[in-house]
């Protein structure tokens, strides 16, 4: 069975637009609906495995910077909780021209930021421009999801080097913005949804600075907008972000255009140690938490909590950098690196129940998945073998992976590092550990600067479409992987620029496939089920196959 809606309709345009502006008409009602009536008032208390990056969502990459960005802000388009099926937020219809280089939005009318002025089709207008002249390499480093979607920058200064896939917007009028583009991706309409292509307040990212952003090393700093300032339409608002006590607070935003978040005060403790979440949970002091361990699911549900399982919707991949080790450029050595790998000792061992081995880059809930690859078996001596025919019987290598944190599709990577460690050990391969804290520029180390080898990561997708996986990974050359081969990023590209479902799917199945057969540019390990757990008088919390809870439908009883 796969558990997520499949998106294919989002291309029938007449369908869509008249569909959405009836869903329109619930503001958020199917979200509020399914969080319940319960209790409103009173303060939930919620541990996160990891702190926020920053504020400022077009600069966020990974799940706990995303946490309290959803709360706060709005994008154009949303997902009905729940699911990965479209619904209506900011705008109430979106409707593309007949060779989908033009998106008109109908806009919500009344919406206010939470800074007092208007949402309207200027700011969207604001926005997009900003997005696309951000101004300096440390900027365009960091907003990795536009760049991936868009593929570039009016100036580019970082690794994107293609022309940008946003041509201009326009506003006709205050409730309706038009933005054309440069060519057709059958990632959209879903990729509107980005919560990295949230709407700012024009206003605030002006007065604080919103795109001073610098690189030092392989760190990077924020301006005032991203750290203390962060104004969007959400149903939250921004009170503190306590840096020593590792608590960010926000406040429910009383002039909030759909359903009123139910709790007067969201408050995300973090806590990296799984085992510390649960103590706390067990103490009384958080009302729940996300991704307790796998191991722990029972004796919570016994206890009395709440387990709430997403549907499996993430990739867990141990990545190969051919940039800094020439012997990684060949391919036998990475063939050599995938038989070496005991996958399903892996998901048996270290993953919850519901993983699997994973075949490709992409959960089998997503089109494009290609149902005819198998898993690369497990044959030490055949990676011996490889080894040696390459001449790198004696290779070392550099492999970095995360502390201090837990990732949906990765419940404890220090485990997972040692595993294949010793997978890799078995065949002959020397492997320096470099452990890196999370929080402690793991990220940049890996997606901006390239510095390993091999190393950990994952992806949890954001809708659902196949570029959303292959095209972020692989689209173009990018220091996570090192890969130069214009063959592949122009494969990928035709695939994502068909906007007929059958042919899209198609288009990425062969990407799959040749990925695994011509390339093998990353390992696929795993897909896997990641949960949360509350308190028994904790109500409306939906789980998310995209990771992407909304608060406001909470309750504390």
């Amino acid at each position: 069975m796969r558990s997520a809606r499949r998106l294919s309709a989002l291309f029938a345009a007449g369908a869509l637009a008249v569909t959405l502006a009836a869903c329109a008409q619930s503001e958020r009602g199917d979200g509020a609906a399914q969080g319940g009536s319960g209790a409103t008032g009173g303060t939930l208390v919620f541990g996160v495995p990891g702190a926020p990056d920053n504020f400022d969502p077009i600069f966020a990459q990974d799940g706990e910077t995303f946490r309290p960005a959803r709360q706060m802000y709005d994008t154009l388009i949303t997902y009905k909780q729940g699911t990965a099926e479209l619904a209506p937020a900011l705008a109430l219809e979106w409707t593309p021209s007949a060779d989908f280089t033009e998106w008109t939005f109908k806009l919500r009318e009344g919406v206010k930021f939470h800074d007092g002025t208007d949402f309207n089709a200027e700011a969207v207008c604001f926005n997009f421009n900003r997005w696309v002249n951000l101004p300096n390499a440390a900027a365009q480093a960091q907003a990795i999801y536009y760049s991936d979607t868009f593929e570039g920058f009016t100036n580019n200064q970082a690794s994107a080097t293609g022309t940008p896939v946003f041509n201009s917007c326009a506003a006709p009028d205050p409730a309706t913005a038009v933005i054309k583009l440069n060519k057709a991706k059958g990632a959209f309409p879903a990729a509107f949804g980005l919560t990295s292509l949230s709407m700012s307040s024009p206003a605030a990212l002006q007065q604080y600075n919103a795109d001073q952003i610098e690189q030092s090393g392989e760190a990077f700093t924020y301006g005032p907008y991203a750290t203390e300032h962060p104004t969007g339409t959400g149903p939250f608002k921004f009170e503190s972000y306590d840096r020593t006590a590792n608590v960010i607070t926000l406040v429910r935003n009383p002039d909030y255009w759909g359903e009123p978040a139910k709790v007067d005060k969201l408050i995300f403790r973090v806590i990296p140690d799984e085992n510390a979440r649960k103590q706390e949970l067990q103490a009384g002091t958080i009302d729940g938490y996300d991704y307790p361990s796998p191991a722990d699911w029972e004796s919570l549900k016994s206890s009395g909590y709440n387990v709430l399982v997403r549907p499996v919707f993430n990739i867990l991949y141990m990545g190969i950098n051919q940039k800094n080790n020439p012997a990684l450029q060949d391919i036998r050595v990475r063939q050599a690196l995938a038989y070496a790998i005991d996958r399903e000792s892996l998901v048996r061992n270290q993953l919850p129940e519901g993983a699997v081995v994973a075949t490709q880059f992409l959960p089998e809930t997503v089109d494009g998945y290609a149902s005819d690859l198998q898993p690369i078996p497990y044959d030490p001596e055949r990676a011996k073998a490889l080894l040696a025919e390459a001449g790198q019987s004696n290779l070392t290598v550099n492999f970095y992976y995360p502390t201090e944190v837990t990732r949906p599709y990765m419940p404890n990577p220090t485990n997972i590092f040692t595993a294949l460690q010793e997978n890799l050990r078995q065949v002959g391969i020397t492997v320096n550990a470099v452990p890196q804290p999370w929080n402690g520029g793991y990220l940049d180390s890996i997606t901006a600067n390239g510095v390993h080898d091999l190393h950990l990561l994952g992806w949890t997708g954001d809708y659902n479409d196949a570029g959303n996986f292959l095209g972020t990974f692989f689209g173009r050359n990018k220091p996570e992987f090192g890969i130069t081969d214009q063959a592949l990023f122009q494969q990928v590209g035709a695939a994502d620029a068909t906007v007929d479902p059958a042919g899209h799917a198609a288009a990425y199945e062969q990407v799959n496939r040749d990925l695994m057969a011509k390339y093998l540019p990353a390992v696929p390990l795993s897909s896997s089920p990641p949960a949360i757990v509350v308190r028994e008088n904790v109500t409306g919390l939906i789980p998310s196959p995209l990771t992407d809870e909304r608060f406001y439908t909470v309750s504390k009883g």
